[in-house]
């Protein structure tokens, strides 16, 4: 996925999760932070992020912060870009050739990221958009998540009832040597992870080609599910 018209910037500070102050060609501005995590690694004062000219010029920040520059490591931290690019990814025969792509894909009272068809076989994905890391090791995630927890109880059913379900951790950044669940911050999502994959989800862990105007699918990275110790 690509976007137009990026600028850089210097960050200041982040006042709620939704703004955040940078230095824009001498004057400070209000911008709009296109991820509600905490990201308090990445967004320190002085780093360089990457900003988009928003949508609507009537807003009042006018721009969104999209990227940012991590000593020398560029991570995407909009959090709308994973679900699209996977989306090309999958288009593009990431998982092998399909029959139906669907995105959004409402059942019963859940909606799911994906579903999608080929022949008789029912798929259904779930992405997770990662942006911590700590010396190449990435891990999700960075606040606890009871949505991203429900999600994968959920798709751990429905792997009993016969769909192909699916994980992707898209690692928003290049390089990673490792993925594995943030056990000291959110355990039961990690557990919640391994007994998936035990019923038969598959996990993928990528990471991306990152640069200040693009988001892509890049290749697969090794996964360890073992908590930390076996009270974790």
């Amino acid at each position: 996925m690509r976007y137009s018209n990026v600028i850089s910037a210097r960050f200041l500070s982040r006042p709620n999760r939704f703004i955040a102050r940078v230095e824009l060609e001498g004057q400070v501005l209000n911008v709009h932070v296109k991820n509600t995590g905490r990201c308090a690694e990445l967004l320190r004062p002085g780093c360089t992020v990457y900003l988009q000219p928003g949508d609507n010029p009537a807003r009042k920040t006018p721009y969104d912060l999209i990227a940012v520059d991590k000593a020398g490591l560029l991570v995407n931290m909009d959090s709308a870009a994973p679900n699209q690019a996977v989306a090309e990814w999958l288009a593009a025969g990431g998982i092998g050739p399909l029959d139906e792509l669907r995105a959004e894909y409402k059942l019963g009272a859940s909606r799911f990221d994906f579903f999608a068809r080929r022949g008789e076989e029912k798929i259904l994905m779930e992405v997770k958009g990662c942006t911590l890391e700590d010396g190449g090791f990435a891990r999700f995630p960075d606040a606890p998540t009871l949505r991203g927890l429900k999600h994968v109880e959920e798709l751990t059913t429905l792997a009993g009832q016969g769909w192909r379900c699916y994980v992707m951790i898209l690692l928003q950044m290049e390089g990673m040597k490792q993925f594995s669940p943030n056990w000291a911050t959110h355990a039961d999502f990690g557990h919640a992870l391994r007994r998936a994959v035990d019923a038969g989800v598959t996990l993928l862990a990528y990471d991306c080609r990152v640069t200040p105007s693009s988001l892509t699918v890049n290749a697969p990275v090794p996964v360890d599910l073992t908590p930390p110790n076996p009270f974790a």
